[in-house]
């Protein structure tokens, strides 16, 4: 059974009554106005209002919050992933410029007479990366994902943060291969940093070994010493580490000694590494973004003639190579 309820009234009726009531809450709204305006009584009261709509206001800028949050950890993670890779070229380049320094401040004006006149120029390197590396027992290769068009020509050196790691054997258009200085048909001339001695290393098809044969009974060679290039053949330029001394033994004839040797560079693990040529000082040619190495010092003042005689009075099988 319905009730029959009555309608009710609307808030501002045709009545005299709703006209009175309209005009009330007219008035009281001048009055709030005015008081407000003269006093400010009621800041407080919009404070608290504003305290209290806080968390709408968050709600509704929360995504455009977390996209600029989002888009800034994008950027900055790009940053220091630039950060990241020009801080390594920057270490490589320094690691080989300290080698050759090191190497350059040991030698005197005779060795350097001996290493082809190398006084004036300077060297220049470029990073490069491996595409691939073949470790086959008979053949080291590498393939870098440069070529001619970016400047990469056959004969051209490579080293890595610990020394030599090969040459260029072959470029293309787009692609460059790379003998390793551990592969069977590969040779460098090289000297002792120590005492000075020339020969040549050959590679034996193992990434941790290199041969040094026929050096004579006569010669200063010892376990432990530090093989550079010596710069004889043009292909490497002189001071650039080759790898050390690990074993010394007679060969079958008892007239020579065949030395084994540790590569200084990381032929099994290196992935980046600095094409590197020497080039006059004023020389303006450009192969794609040189780095500036190192301007060969005037290391030591000229030793006496006769001391050079007696340095040269023996010479190793490199040599007569």
């Amino acid at each position: 059974m319905r009730y029959a309820t009555a309608p009710s009234a609307p808030l501002f009726s045709d009545g005299g009554a709703g006209t009175l009531r309209l005009l009330v809450y007219l008035l009281l709204a001048v009055v709030l106005m005015v008081t407000d305006f003269r006093g400010g009584y009621l800041d407080r009261t919009r404070q608290l209002l504003g305290v209290m709509a806080e968390p709408l206001y968050w709600i509704a800028q929360s995504p455009v919050a977390l996209a600029r949050y989002v888009y800034s950890a994008a950027a900055d993670r790009q940053q220091l992933h630039a950060e990241r890779e020009t801080l390594r070229e920057e270490l490589l380049v320094a690691r080989a410029q300290l080698a050759r320094l090191e190497a350059v401040q040991n030698q005197n004006r005779r060795l350097r007479g001996l290493l082809g006149g190398t006084r004036g120029l300077q060297l220049e390197a470029r990073l490069v990366s491996l595409a691939d590396v073949d470790l086959d027992p008979f053949r080291h290769r590498a393939l870098l994902d440069e070529g001619l068009r970016d400047g990469i020509e056959p004969g051209a050196a490579l080293i890595d943060a610990g020394g030599v790691f090969g040459q260029v054997i072959e470029s293309g258009p787009l692609r460059a291969t790379v003998m390793l200085v551990s592969d069977p048909a590969h040779a460098v001339p090289v000297q002792v940093r120590r005492s000075g001695v020339r020969t040549i290393a050959y590679g034996t098809g193992e990434s941790d070994r290199l041969r040094i044969p026929n050096i004579p009974q006569s010669a200063d060679i010892r376990e432990g010493d530090l093989l550079i290039t010596s710069g004889l053949g043009g292909r490497f330029p002189a001071g650039l580490p080759v790898g050390t001394v690990t074993r010394l033994e007679q060969d079958q004839t008892r007239l020579f000694v065949v030395a084994e040797a540790r590569p200084a560079a990381l032929l099994a693990r290196g992935r980046e590494l600095l094409l590197v040529r020497t080039r006059p000082a004023s020389d303006a040619l450009d192969v794609g973004p040189p780095r500036s190495l190192a301007e060969l010092p005037d290391p030591e003042p000229a030793q006496p003639a006769a001391a050079a005689a007696a340095g040269d009075a023996t010479p190793t099988s490199g040599d007569r190579r």
